[in-house]
């Protein structure tokens, strides 16, 4: 077991739990246009496509405006060695209310320092959450692949 930290991410925005969680949940207008299934439910699956990339979730946790838990139950990652690295991580959403905003905390629990994908996962989090989730939150367009 890895004694390095999973990444994660902070965001705090201008909305409530509900609708952040609501934003979240509408893979395809922040981080993939390519985006099957479902993301909004316990138990709910979904796929991403990045070309030759692919990670298929389950939504393994679920409290409705605090916290949502994405299982990535398969993987392609087509850039590093090990195209499964994903493979039972977590993408954990944390959600709290801060002075009237939202505080979004982000881990993507099993992607440490020492992972293969790291030096383009950290960046690729980064930019998604930063450039693409916040603006559909904030603004009501994100920038999705």
């Amino acid at each position: 077991m890895s004694t390095q930290p999973d990444f994660q991410y902070r965001l705090t925005v201008d909305a409530s739990p509900s609708e952040a969680m609501q934003k979240i949940s509408q893979v395809d207008q922040w981080w993939a246009k390519n985006f099957t299934g479902e993301a909004r439910n316990l138990n709910d699956t979904f796929s991403v496509h990045f070309g030759d990339t692919f990670v298929n979730f389950k939504i393994s946790e679920f409290t409705p405006n605090k916290s949502i838990t994405w299982l990535v139950t398969d993987c392609n990652l087509h850039w590093i060695n090990d195209k499964k690295e994903w493979n039972n991580t977590e993408v954990i959403w944390t959600l709290s209310e801060k002075n009237g905003k939202t505080q979004i905390d982000f881990m993507h629990k099993g992607v440490t320092p020492a992972s293969e994908c790291y030096d383009s996962c950290e960046p690729g989090w980064t930019h998604h959450l930063q450039d693409s989730l916040l603006k559909l939150i904030d603004e009501g367009k994100g920038l999705p692949e």
